[in-house]
């Protein structure tokens, strides 16, 4: 990773303008690691890129690994606003339906900056720490919605609720990266129409006829 500065750490932006400033960098650093990966993923790029001084960066950033942790935040944090699916939706099916639908659809806006971070998690446990916060989110509320269907008499009380939420929340990641980075052509509509089958006989729970 990259070379910290020995100064002190910068101060979260106090001023309507500083806040705009530190958003913009954030934005541009995202752009610049999506359009030139790694190696094109320097502070002179990214203040190029928000047209700012070079300066500029170092008043936000404690260095440009300190602006990729903040990019792999904003990116989780979009990537789960947009997956939330709404409480109003009260049908079992129709919500993990919904939900497949939404995560396939965040993970595609997200997808590029998340699988580079992945390979530089294993290297550096700040990132792995952040990956593994994001995956927590998603295990953690299909779990809970898995101890509400079995409370509910709706599905197998046998299953360990984080465990089934693990096994199948994988098998949903591994069916983004196919659509997203492996690029294979499926019918996207078709596709959550099979994860949440199998999502709803693993659990034993009745699909609506």
């Amino acid at each position: 990773m990259g070379r910290a500065r020995t100064n002190p750490a910068p101060a979260a932006p106090a001023t309507a303008r500083g806040r705009r400033t530190h958003d913009a960098l954030i934005v541009a650093g995202r752009e610049v690691i999506e359009e030139h990966g790694w190696a094109g993923f320097t502070p002179e790029a990214v203040t190029q890129a928000a047209g700012v001084s070079y300066g500029t960066f170092y008043t936000y950033f404690e260095s440009k690994d300190d602006l990729l942790r903040k990019i792999v935040q904003a990116a989780a944090d979009e990537m789960i606003a947009a997956s939330l699916v709404p409480d109003t939706l009260d049908d079992p099916y129709a919500r993990i339906v919904e939900a497949n639908r939404r995560y396939l659809a965040a993970t595609g806006r997200a997808a590029k900056v998340l699988r580079m971070v992945e390979h530089g998690a294993y290297l550096d446990d700040t990132l792995r720490g952040l990956l593994l916060e994001i995956r927590e989110f998603y295990v953690g509320r299909s779990a809970e919605g898995i101890r509400r269907l079995q409370e509910a008499g709706l599905a197998d009380p046998a299953l360990d609720p984080r465990m089934t939420a693990i096994a199948l929340g994988g098998m949903v990641e591994q069916v983004a990266v196919i659509i997203n980075e492996l690029r294979e052509p499926l019918d996207v509509e078709k596709m959550v129409d099979h994860l949440s089958r199998l999502w709803a006989s693993a659990l034993g729970l009745r699909r609506p006829l």
